[in-house]
Protein backbone atom coordinates (compact mmCIF):
# COMPACT_ATOMS: atom_id res chain seq x y z
CA UNK A 1 0.00 0.00 0.00
CA UNK A 2 1.47 3.55 -0.89
CA UNK A 3 0.70 5.47 2.48
CA UNK A 4 0.62 8.96 2.50
CA UNK A 5 2.99 9.34 5.42
CA UNK A 6 4.67 5.38 4.92
CA UNK A 7 8.04 5.55 6.32
CA UNK A 8 8.35 8.91 8.28
CA UNK A 9 8.41 9.87 12.20
CA UNK A 10 5.45 12.93 13.13
CA UNK A 11 5.96 14.94 16.20
CA UNK A 12 2.26 15.48 17.02
CA UNK A 13 1.56 18.13 19.85
CA UNK A 14 -1.23 18.51 21.84
CA UNK A 15 -2.11 14.84 20.80
CA UNK A 16 -4.19 14.10 23.75
CA UNK A 17 -7.68 15.23 22.61
CA UNK A 18 -9.57 17.29 19.70
CA UNK A 19 -7.81 18.03 16.84
CA UNK A 20 -4.13 16.60 17.64
CA UNK A 21 -5.85 13.61 18.81
CA UNK A 22 -7.63 13.58 15.26
CA UNK A 23 -4.84 14.11 13.80
CA UNK A 24 -2.68 11.55 14.96
CA UNK A 25 -5.26 9.07 14.09
CA UNK A 26 -5.17 10.85 10.35
CA UNK A 27 -1.28 10.10 10.27
CA UNK A 28 -1.19 6.99 11.53
CA UNK A 29 -3.45 5.71 9.15
CA UNK A 30 -1.80 7.33 6.59
CA UNK A 31 1.50 5.18 7.51
CA UNK A 32 3.38 7.46 9.67
CA UNK A 33 5.14 6.68 12.90
CA UNK A 34 4.25 9.07 15.53
CA UNK A 35 5.62 10.75 19.21
CA UNK A 36 2.80 11.78 20.79
CA UNK A 37 2.78 14.68 22.92
CA UNK A 38 0.43 16.80 25.61
CA UNK A 39 0.85 18.12 29.46
CA UNK A 40 -2.41 15.25 30.30
CA UNK A 41 -0.56 11.80 30.61
CA UNK A 42 -3.79 9.58 31.34
CA UNK A 43 -5.53 10.93 27.57
CA UNK A 44 -2.33 10.58 25.83
CA UNK A 45 -1.65 6.88 27.24
CA UNK A 46 -4.94 6.04 25.96
CA UNK A 47 -4.51 7.59 22.40
CA UNK A 48 -1.05 6.06 22.08
CA UNK A 49 -2.04 2.88 22.95
CA UNK A 50 -5.49 3.03 20.40
CA UNK A 51 -3.11 3.52 18.11
CA UNK A 52 -0.35 1.13 18.52
CA UNK A 53 -3.31 -1.77 18.49
CA UNK A 54 -3.10 -1.31 14.76
CA UNK A 55 0.43 -1.95 14.71
CA UNK A 56 1.92 1.63 13.69
CA UNK A 57 4.82 2.69 16.21
CA UNK A 58 3.61 5.11 18.92
CA UNK A 59 5.42 6.49 21.73
CA UNK A 60 4.62 9.51 24.11
CA UNK A 61 5.79 11.63 26.21
CA UNK A 62 4.75 14.44 28.56
CA UNK A 63 5.84 18.15 28.23
CA UNK A 64 4.48 21.69 28.71
CA UNK A 65 5.31 23.84 25.13
CA UNK A 66 5.82 26.82 26.92
CA UNK A 67 8.72 25.41 28.83
CA UNK A 68 12.09 25.44 26.39
CA UNK A 69 13.32 22.72 28.37
CA UNK A 70 10.32 20.66 28.07
CA UNK A 71 10.49 21.44 24.25
CA UNK A 72 13.98 20.53 23.84
CA UNK A 73 13.53 17.25 25.50
CA UNK A 74 10.23 16.59 23.84
CA UNK A 75 11.94 16.75 20.09
CA UNK A 76 15.52 15.13 21.80
CA UNK A 77 13.45 11.99 22.94
CA UNK A 78 11.89 11.83 19.44
CA UNK A 79 14.97 11.57 17.91
CA UNK A 80 16.33 9.06 20.66
CA UNK A 81 13.18 7.01 19.79
CA UNK A 82 13.13 6.91 16.33
CA UNK A 83 16.43 8.08 14.78
CA UNK A 84 15.09 11.56 13.58
CA UNK A 85 12.09 13.49 12.99
CA UNK A 86 10.72 13.94 9.29
CA UNK A 87 7.84 16.13 10.43
CA UNK A 88 5.66 18.23 13.25
CA UNK A 89 2.61 19.18 13.43
CA UNK A 90 2.51 22.10 16.20
CA UNK A 91 -0.75 21.90 17.56
CA UNK A 92 -0.78 22.68 21.28
CA UNK A 93 -2.72 25.76 22.25
CA UNK A 94 -5.51 27.61 24.32
CA UNK A 95 -8.02 29.57 24.38
CA UNK A 96 -9.60 32.38 26.05
CA UNK A 97 -12.67 34.46 25.55
CA UNK A 98 -14.33 37.61 26.64
CA UNK A 99 -13.77 41.56 25.41
CA UNK A 100 -10.09 42.84 24.98
CA UNK A 101 -10.40 44.90 27.97
CA UNK A 102 -11.77 42.73 30.29
CA UNK A 103 -8.62 39.51 29.84
CA UNK A 104 -6.79 39.77 32.48
CA UNK A 105 -2.68 40.33 32.28
CA UNK A 106 -2.30 36.83 33.85
CA UNK A 107 -4.92 35.03 31.39
CA UNK A 108 -3.16 37.30 28.54
CA UNK A 109 0.21 35.94 29.42
CA UNK A 110 -0.51 32.01 29.80
CA UNK A 111 -2.00 32.28 26.33
CA UNK A 112 0.52 34.29 24.67
CA UNK A 113 2.83 31.67 26.18
CA UNK A 114 1.32 28.71 25.17
CA UNK A 115 0.05 29.56 21.61
CA UNK A 116 2.71 32.14 20.09
CA UNK A 117 6.25 31.40 22.29
CA UNK A 118 5.09 27.71 22.11
CA UNK A 119 5.31 27.82 18.73
CA UNK A 120 8.40 29.14 18.35
CA UNK A 121 9.94 26.99 21.05
CA UNK A 122 8.80 24.07 19.15
CA UNK A 123 10.16 25.35 15.98
CA UNK A 124 13.32 25.93 17.33
CA UNK A 125 14.08 22.85 18.47
CA UNK A 126 12.51 20.99 15.26
CA UNK A 127 14.64 22.93 12.63
CA UNK A 128 18.00 22.08 15.52
CA UNK A 129 17.43 18.45 14.49
CA UNK A 130 15.87 18.78 10.75
CA UNK A 131 18.83 20.58 9.71
CA UNK A 132 21.63 18.37 10.05
CA UNK A 133 19.65 16.43 7.50
CA UNK A 134 18.37 19.18 5.45
CA UNK A 135 15.02 17.84 4.97
CA UNK A 136 11.80 18.32 7.17
CA UNK A 137 7.89 19.58 7.39
CA UNK A 138 6.94 21.77 9.99
CA UNK A 139 2.75 22.07 10.00
CA UNK A 140 1.90 24.99 12.63
CA UNK A 141 -2.22 25.40 14.02
CA UNK A 142 -3.56 28.88 14.03
CA UNK A 143 -7.50 29.66 12.95
CA UNK A 144 -9.46 31.22 10.80
CA UNK A 145 -9.46 33.68 13.68
CA UNK A 146 -5.56 34.22 12.53
CA UNK A 147 -7.27 36.00 9.46
CA UNK A 148 -9.77 38.11 10.58
CA UNK A 149 -11.14 39.56 13.91
CA UNK A 150 -14.52 39.65 15.42
CA UNK A 151 -15.56 40.58 18.73
CA UNK A 152 -14.86 38.44 22.32
CA UNK A 153 -11.76 36.74 21.18
CA UNK A 154 -9.06 39.01 20.62
CA UNK A 155 -6.62 37.51 22.73
CA UNK A 156 -7.00 34.51 21.33
CA UNK A 157 -7.08 36.18 17.44
CA UNK A 158 -3.78 38.33 18.39
CA UNK A 159 -1.87 34.72 19.25
CA UNK A 160 -3.39 33.21 15.93
CA UNK A 161 -2.25 35.74 14.15
CA UNK A 162 1.16 35.80 15.65
CA UNK A 163 1.20 31.86 14.25
CA UNK A 164 0.79 33.07 10.55
CA UNK A 165 3.65 35.60 11.27
CA UNK A 166 5.58 33.32 12.80
CA UNK A 167 5.22 30.26 9.67
CA UNK A 168 5.57 33.15 6.98
CA UNK A 169 9.10 33.73 8.75
CA UNK A 170 10.17 30.30 9.33
CA UNK A 171 9.03 29.43 5.82
CA UNK A 172 11.95 31.80 4.55
CA UNK A 173 14.43 31.72 7.30
CA UNK A 174 14.54 27.52 6.47
CA UNK A 175 13.93 27.21 3.00
CA UNK A 176 17.41 27.42 1.94
CA UNK A 177 17.70 24.49 4.60
CA UNK A 178 15.05 22.17 3.06
CA UNK A 179 12.43 22.77 5.70
CA UNK A 180 9.09 23.00 4.55
CA UNK A 181 6.98 25.41 7.36
CA UNK A 182 3.19 25.52 6.96
CA UNK A 183 -0.15 26.85 8.71
CA UNK A 184 -3.64 25.41 8.92
CA UNK A 185 -6.14 27.43 9.83
CA UNK A 186 -9.38 25.75 10.67
CA UNK A 187 -13.13 27.36 10.82
CA UNK A 188 -15.10 26.14 13.90
CA UNK A 189 -14.15 22.30 14.51
CA UNK A 190 -16.04 20.09 16.90
CA UNK A 191 -13.50 20.32 19.77
CA UNK A 192 -13.66 20.45 23.43
CA UNK A 193 -11.81 23.77 22.67
CA UNK A 194 -15.04 24.88 20.63
CA UNK A 195 -17.50 23.98 23.53
CA UNK A 196 -15.11 26.52 25.53
CA UNK A 197 -16.37 29.27 22.50
CA UNK A 198 -20.16 28.62 22.78
CA UNK A 199 -19.54 29.02 26.56
CA UNK A 200 -17.52 31.47 26.07
CA UNK A 201 -19.77 33.65 23.51
CA UNK A 202 -23.70 32.32 23.19
CA UNK A 203 -24.74 32.22 19.84
CA UNK A 204 -21.25 32.73 17.93
CA UNK A 205 -20.77 29.37 16.80
CA UNK A 206 -23.64 28.76 15.39
CA UNK A 207 -23.38 32.16 13.93
CA UNK A 208 -20.31 31.12 12.23
CA UNK A 209 -21.29 27.91 11.08
CA UNK A 210 -24.65 29.25 9.86
CA UNK A 211 -22.62 31.81 7.77
CA UNK A 212 -19.83 29.15 6.26
CA UNK A 213 -20.92 27.92 2.73
CA UNK A 214 -21.05 24.28 3.26
CA UNK A 215 -23.28 25.19 6.53
CA UNK A 216 -21.30 22.90 8.99
CA UNK A 217 -18.24 22.58 11.34
CA UNK A 218 -15.31 20.70 10.62
CA UNK A 219 -13.98 17.69 12.43
CA UNK A 220 -10.69 17.77 13.38
CA UNK A 221 -10.37 14.13 10.67
CA UNK A 222 -10.46 17.09 7.95
CA UNK A 223 -7.97 18.93 9.89
CA UNK A 224 -5.99 15.77 10.31
CA UNK A 225 -6.46 14.75 6.61
CA UNK A 226 -4.78 18.71 5.32
CA UNK A 227 -1.60 17.97 7.57
CA UNK A 228 -1.17 14.97 6.13
CA UNK A 229 -0.80 16.53 3.06
CA UNK A 230 1.45 19.51 4.19
CA UNK A 231 3.63 16.66 5.71
CA UNK A 232 4.12 14.55 2.63
CA UNK A 233 6.02 14.36 -0.07
CA UNK A 234 2.99 15.53 -2.37
CA UNK A 235 3.59 18.85 -0.72
CA UNK A 236 7.19 18.91 -1.66
CA UNK A 237 7.12 22.76 -3.42
CA UNK A 238 4.38 23.63 -0.79
CA UNK A 239 5.72 26.32 2.27
CA UNK A 240 4.45 29.17 3.79
CA UNK A 241 1.39 28.84 2.79
CA UNK A 242 -1.88 29.03 5.12
CA UNK A 243 -4.55 26.53 4.76
CA UNK A 244 -8.00 27.14 5.54
CA UNK A 245 -10.07 24.48 6.36
CA UNK A 246 -13.42 25.89 7.72
CA UNK A 247 -15.89 24.98 4.73
CA UNK A 248 -14.80 28.43 2.89
CA UNK A 249 -15.81 30.29 5.70
CA UNK A 250 -13.18 33.14 4.63
CA UNK A 251 -13.71 32.44 0.84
Amino acid sequence: MNELLSGKVILVVGASAGIGADAARAFAADGASLMLVARSEGPLAEIAAELAKDGREVAWTTGDVSKAEDVRRVVDATVARFGRLDGAFNNAATTQGGRLDRVSEEDFDRLMAVNVKGTWLLIREEVRVMEPRGAGSIVNMSSIGGLRGSSGMGAYQASKHAVIGLTRTAAHDFGPLGIRVNVIAPGPTETPMLDQTRLAIPGGVEARIAATPLRKAGTGAEVGAAASFLLSDRASHVSGVILPVDGGFVA
